[in-house]
């Protein structure tokens, strides 16, 4: 059934994030504070990993070796633009609010602003990065979950890790799995598949960028607006099949 390895996906996240929220509430705010830490410099470190995709042979050999990152730059920067004015990242905010507000009635401004930041970090952590994509356009085009499977299962492991730290909002974040997967899966049964090495590339070295701004976030380093980033995401396959040679 396609869209199964998206159900799967939710469903890991739920359980960890329950799993996460019973051991929080018993972990001093000392500990909740270094598993934060803990999970910021792991982001920084798989960021790092997939900006390296800029140095792909595929990618070099398609674009030219002094492009890809001009690619990434550009897509950026347009993406940037383009998410800033759609204030995506206050929208996706305000969403967050919305389930606290549906979820936890008569909570403090405190505890909003917690199920807010889980919510917002989560989401970002679980809907950056090629398996988000690559796995429910495998899944659509009838070539099976198994990246899905694997991303649930690293997805349940962090979504104890951030709910232990973060709160109830991480759980919240399976809505927004649930719908950007859901509808990259449609988009992959109705179009087909259109992503080539070169393309996988620019769109890793890219969600490697924002994945080292939620870093920052989960470190309290810098509270980058990545989710005003996220229009790179697509951008940069496009401006990668542009310059094709």
């Amino acid at each position: 059934m396609r869209g199964l390895g998206t159900i799967l996906n939710v469903a890991a996240i739920l359980i960890g994030s329950g799993l996460g929220m019973l051991l929080g509430g018993r972990l001093p705010e000392r500990t909740r504070t270094t598993v934060t830490d803990a999970l910021g410099l792991v982001t920084l470190v798989i960021g790092g990993l997939n900006v390296a995709a800029v140095r792909d042979a595929e990618f070099t050999a398609a674009v030219g070796g002094g492009i890809t990152l001009l690619v990434v730059l550009a897509s950026l920067l347009i993406g940037g633009i383009l998410g800033s004015l759609l204030r995506i990242e206050q929208r996706l905010a305000s969403l967050g609010g919305w389930l606290q507000a549906r979820l936890s009635r008569g909570s403090d401004s405190a505890a909003r602003l917690r199920f807010i930041e889980g919510f917002v970090t989560a989401s970002l952590v679980f809907c950056i990065g090629p398996l988000a994509i690559l796995g429910p356009l495998s899944d659509g085009l009838g070539r099976g979950i198994d990246a899905l499977a694997l991303k649930s299962t690293l997805d349940g492991f962090a979504a104890l890790a951030f709910a232990s730290a973060l709160g109830p909002g991480v759980a919240g974040s399976a809505v927004s799995v649930a719908v950007w997967q859901g509808v990259l899966t449609v988009l992959a049964i109705a179009l087909g598949t259109v992503m080539t090495a070169p393309l996988i590339a620019a769109l890793t070295a890219t969600g490697g960028v924002l994945l080292l701004g939620v870093g920052l976030r989960l470190l309290g380093i810098r509270a980058v607006a990545v989710a005003d980033l996220l229009p790179a995401l697509l951008l940069a396959p496009l401006v990668t099949a542009v310059l094709l040679r």
